[in-house]
């Protein structure tokens, strides 16, 4: 069984026991979390899709940890007019390991 969530405007195909990252949620690390936008439920050969969203459905998944990823350089340069910028970005996530998938109605 796997579900296709959305977390922030980005989709994530989950099953139980998986751990992922998702963009910062405001939630303790040992937390339980249930996202409601399941956009997809697969069991085998019987498939749910939502319109946008299934109805009743939710996923479960508890809070691990939240952290920032690697540093990403931005370097923007524009040639002759000396015009040089150097900045870093650090993403911040939230892991989240999925703990049970509720198919609702």
């Amino acid at each position: 069984m796997y579900a296709v969530i959305e977390s922030s405007g980005r989709q994530f195909k989950v099953s139980e026991g998986d751990v992922i990252r998702v963009p910062l949620i405001e939630a303790d690390p040992g937390s339980n979390v249930d996202l409601d936008r399941v956009l997809l439920i697969s069991e085998q050969d019987d498939v749910k899709v939502g319109k946008p969203y299934i109805d009743g459905a939710s996923v479960s998944a508890e809070v691990l940890r939240a952290g920032k990823d690697k540093k990403v350089t931005v370097f923007k340069f524009k040639r002759r007019v000396k015009y040089r910028v150097k900045r870093g970005h650090r993403q911040p996530f939230t892991e989240l390991k999925i703990s049970g998938i509720n198919p609702g109605s």
